[in-house]
């Protein structure tokens, strides 16, 4: 297979790939129209996230295709309709099969998990600082696949900011557990589905206790 081949799989598809493989994502439903959107926000509760499922947009803040923190019934259907008129603006051919509706998560500390399948050595897991610093420091460390807990660990350990994880000022540390259970989920998903070219999950949100990863992206030949 070459890069060309590969397909970006929409988010909710995404979504239900980690889920098989027991990786936290917020609670969320697909909606195909304002009204429909207000309705899961309600279920959910607010605030809530509101994003574009699109497979002609692949970096949906770029497009407009994020808004967050939206707090009632009439901002989301607002929120629905100012995501598809700015989508279609910005990439005027865009196919746009609906806005997911996510549960907003809390503030945490972000860092990055990806994995792509190279050439010459297979699948390889990345860990690192994430959000919108992920460009800007390109704090990574890298293993190939398949890892094992003191693989892992030691991938937290290597990055420059692993000392903010551990606390600072007093604070209790992030769970560093959890982000190692979410390499080796990773590490799995990759040598399971050898189709998987490229894995981004970024942010994901650790917290003193437990983790949510915020935004999802996989491209593969196909995802069963």
């Amino acid at each position: 297979m070459t890069e060309s081949t590969a397909r970006f799989v929409l988010e909710p598809e995404a979504i239900g790939v980690l889920e098989r493989y027991g990786i936290p994502y917020p609670r969320h439903g697909l909606a195909r129209s304002p009204e429909e959107a207000a309705r899961i926000a309600n279920d959910l509760g607010y605030p809530v996230v509101l994003k574009v499922v699109s497979p002609d947009v692949v970096h949906k803040s770029d497009a407009g295709g994020v808004v967050v923190g939206v707090g009632d019934g009439k901002l989301v259907r607002t929120a629905y309709e100012r995501i598809s008129d700015g989508v279609q603006a910005a990439v005027p051919r865009a196919r746009i099969e609906g806005v997911l509706v996510c549960e907003q998560a809390p503030e945490g500390f972000e860092v990055i998990v990806g994995g792509l399948d190279d050439p010459a050595f297979g699948p390889i897991v990345m860990f690192g600082l994430g959000g919108i610093f992920t460009e800007v420091h390109k704090d990574v460390a890298f293993r190939i696949a398949p890892l094992d807990r003191r693989d892992a660990e030691d991938m937290v350990r290597e990055i420059e900011a692993y000392p903010l994880l551990t606390g600072a000022r007093g604070q209790p540390s992030y769970d560093l557990n959890a982000a190692a259970d979410l390499l080796l989920s990773v590490s799995r998903l990759l040598m399971e589905h050898r189709e998987i070219v490229e894995l981004d999950l970024n942010p994901v949100r650790l917290y003193h206790k437990g983790l949510l990863v915020l935004d999802a992206r996989i491209a593969a030949s196909d995802v069963g």
